[in-house]
């Protein structure tokens, strides 16, 4: 009966994490809410933890002889891990939060692959529904470890070109074909007792190689440009990975928690690829923008350079201003200096407000964090539906290191790769300026059309340092500039 009570315990309170989770995912819904919804979130999942250390006192007799150095290994283990994710969170800069975000999807992937491994090697899943949830889990598992590694890697620089072989789709579809017969095969010969053709841990060791294998050879072909979709899809993979295998150990916490996070990664996978005009399918299978061999509607027009102080003295005196931030600002670290000069804008009557494309930066929300970072309200901090129409009647918009995701032949060019994705119509205003360090192309690697009509100027330089020129510029106007 006593044994019954840290059970109860443990029961109850994976119950009220669960809870806790739903609710602190619906709390991260909405900017002005998600700190909080995080903190609720993680406060649930730190009581699972803790709670499962009560079952220290329903371990067999059998075990107990291991209970010390078993329990001080966990301890070892939560140290060390929750001091690394400390340390690493506070000193992550913005620019590398997607190298960390796809490093934790992968970990959480490899986590749901380690305990299915234990159950397998252990010999502990029995039963034909509890053994395919735990190859199911341990499969989804481990290719979203080894295909998050990849996407780290891309994003850190460390593969700085996809890699593409000949004939690269029939071999990943032979490798997932022998993983899934590997694992039927291991299904078969549990339940029928037929002796196997190798040991069953060669067997189960097969079956994660080849998982493992697939998952590098699925995200290595894939290009810098359809990173965020990849993140997005491999942190749905880990959260349903982890809802099969808290299924198997009957834990309801990581059975809700592995869910949601599954449905979400799901959805904003949707999303996003939506936002690029692309399905999910052609960013796995195929490769962004190929269209190589196929002329580019011609661009005519010439570019034309302006110096930052005059762009900041004509957004001074204008009526409305829209700035829309990319990748560029967050690798400047210019946000902070970006508000600084919005506050002026401000002081002096200037209307301004942000819109953020869903594919900027290069992670989902990228530029929501980094603009809530410098402090920036949330009530100026607009999407592409809510604010595409006020872009007609704004006198200039302001455009910080984005490319693709205001490039016109999106609407025009049926050869482009971008053809058809959503863009922000920032063409459409009266004036653009646009600060980028160079003349370079975009991730889709086509030249932006925008860049080169009447009405465009060129802001050369690094935004951080441009922002500083036009904030020096409107402050020399004089306090009555400036409200």
């Amino acid at each position: 009966m006593i044994t019954l009570i840290p059970t109860f315990l443990n029961s109850v309170v994976g119950l009220a994490a669960a809870f806790l989770l739903i609710y602190g995912l619906w709390r991260m819904s909405s900017p002005v809410t998600a700190a909080a919804g995080i903190s609720v979130a993680g406060l649930g999942m730190l009581a699972v933890v803790l709670a499962s250390f009560l079952l220290v006192f329903t371990v067999s007799e059998a075990a107990k002889p291991h209970l010390v150095v078993n329990v001080c290994l966990a301890l070892s283990a939560l140290a060390i891990g929750g001091g690394a994710a400390w340390w690493s969170g506070r000193k992550v800069a913005m620019t590398s939060m997607p190298q960390m975000v796809a490093l934790y999807n992968g970990m959480g992937g490899g986590s749901a692959g380690a305990i299915a491994a234990m159950e397998l090697f252990g010999n502990r899943a029995h039963g034909l529904t509890e053994l395919s949830v735990t190859l199911l889990g341990a499969l989804i598992g481990t290719v979203s470890l080894s295909g998050s590694l990849i996407a780290w890697a891309k994003l850190d620089s460390l593969i700085n070109q996809p890699l593409r072989l000949k004939g690269q789709q029939v071999l990943n579809a032979l490798v997932m074909l022998i993983t899934l017969s590997v694992g039927v095969y291991i299904v078969f010969v549990t339940q029928t007792g037929v002796e196997p053709l190798m040991p069953l841990s060669g067997l189960i060791a097969l079956f994660f190689g080849c998982a493992l294998l697939f998952g590098v050879l699925m995200t290595l072909p894939i290009g810098g440009a359809d990173m965020p979709v990849v993140i997005s899809i491999y942190n749905a993979a880990t959260g349903l990975a982890v809802g099969l295998e808290g299924f198997v150990l009957q834990t309801p916490a990581l059975m809700i928690a592995g869910m949601l996070v599954g449905a979400a990664g799901i959805l904003l996978t949707l999303l996003m690829a939506k936002a690029m005009n692309r399905s999910v399918s052609n960013v796995l299978f195929t490769r962004f923008g190929d269209t190589p061999h196929k002329k580019h509607g011609s661009i005519t027009g010439t570019l034309k350079v302006t110096a930052a102080g005059d762009a900041g003295i004509a957004m001074r005196y204008a009526g409305s201003v829209i700035i829309v931030p990319g990748y560029g600002l967050a690798v400047a670290q210019g946000q902070q200096k970006l508000y600084e000069f919005v506050k002026l804008l401000q002081a002096a009557g200037v209307g301004v407000k942000f819109a953020v494309h869903p594919v900027a930066g290069r992670m989902p929300g990228q530029m929501d964090v980094l603009l809530a970072e410098a402090g920036v309200p949330y009530d100026l901090i607009f999407q592409l539906e809510d604010i595409n129409d006020d872009f007609a009647n704004t006198d200039i918009v302001l455009v910080i290191g984005a490319n693709d995701v205001v490039n016109p032949v999106a609407r025009t060019d049926k050869s482009s790769p971008i053809f058809g994705m959503p863009i922000l119509n920032a063409d459409k205003a009266r004036q653009v300026y646009v600060v980028k360090r160079g003349e370079g192309k975009g991730y889709a690697g086509i030249v932006n059309s925008l860049f080169y009509t009447e009405h465009c100027d060129m802001v050369y330089g690094d935004a951080q340092a441009v922002l500083v020129q036009m904030i020096e510029a409107v402050r020399g106007l004089g306090l009555s500039a400036t409200g």
